[in-house]
């Protein structure tokens, strides 16, 4: 008898019996620590792009910026940050260094997240109070199908790498763990699949892929692995996010979830009964 779930939708119903590597997006796939970046991130470049008095109501720029940051949402926040200097550019404003509105955008998310970050570190809350449901059952499963886990963000690594550890999720990930450098262009996921196919770990079609953002899963599917698009809905995780459930399916999500509360049904889908 096939399982059910009604958070599991199945868009092309693509097996990953045979898949042997298994790579991982962080924020909002995992960790909810950074939960609200985007209601940061946008706000912030708004303010910045009207500060130019091109006569774009608050409406219209708030569209904009939405888009191409949900857009770019999986690669390293630079890429954000290089986009938001382009418009400034296209406005016959002067932009900063796109560096620079990076570290402007991190300082007003630290805000938000800290006192997150305190009650992890002082165990005053629990680790799965700040990750997607289900999350550490997936890991688990993963592992004992004996696959090799990646996980890698558009995060800065150095905080990923802080607040995996306060999830406690580092010890499933031993193929290791990634994020975003200052010089942006020696990493990306895209270059983390390329470096673990031409080592002979595995092929194309041999990757499974997690994510809540259009990069990852396009990255996963050029080389034809199996993507689920977790389209959560943060903080709470329990529906679909539509927004981002359409951009999963439009670059090719075999399958939209949630949370991983539906893990049985997902892993009959994914490996057979």
């Amino acid at each position: 008898m096939t399982t059910t779930h009604p958070d599991l939708e199945i868009l092309s119903g693509a097996s990953a019996a045979h898949t042997r590597v298994a790579l991982f997006d962080f924020d909002g796939t995992l960790s909810l620590i950074r939960a609200g970046w985007f209601h940061v991130m946008v706000p912030t470049m708004v303010e910045i792009l009207a500060e130019l008095k091109t006569g774009e109501t608050e409406e219209q720029l708030t569209a904009l910026v939405s888009e191409f940051v949900y857009e770019l949402t999986g690669k390293q926040t630079v890429y954000q940050m290089i986009e938001l200097a382009r418009q400034v550019e296209l406005r016959g404003g002067k932009p900063e260094d796109p560096l620079a509105y990076k570290h402007r955008y991190l300082d007003l998310l630290h805000e938000r997240i800290k006192d997150r970050l305190k009650a992890l570190e002082t165990g005053a809350a629990a680790p799965e109070q700040y990750m997607v449901p289900g999350s550490l059952e997936l890991l688990q499963t993963l592992k004992e199908r004996g696959m090799k886990l990646y996980l890698a963000s558009g995060t800065d690594e150095f905080y990923m790498k802080q607040e995996a550890d306060l999830l406690g999720v580092t010890p499933y990930f031993d193929g290791g763990v990634f994020g975003a450098l200052d010089d942006y262009k020696s990493f990306s996921k895209k270059i983390l699949i390329e470096r673990i196919i031409n080592g002979a770990e595995c092929d194309g079609r041999e990757f499974l892929g997690f994510g809540d953002g259009y990069v990852e899963i396009e990255n996963v599917k050029s080389v034809g692995g199996v993507a689920v698009g977790v389209a959560t809905d943060e903080p709470e995780c329990l529906k679909v996010d539509e927004w981002k459930r359409n951009r999963l399916a439009g670059v090719g999500a075999d399958y939209i979830v949630p949370n991983y509360l539906c893990l049985d049904a997902l892993k009959e889908r994914l490996f057979g009964a």
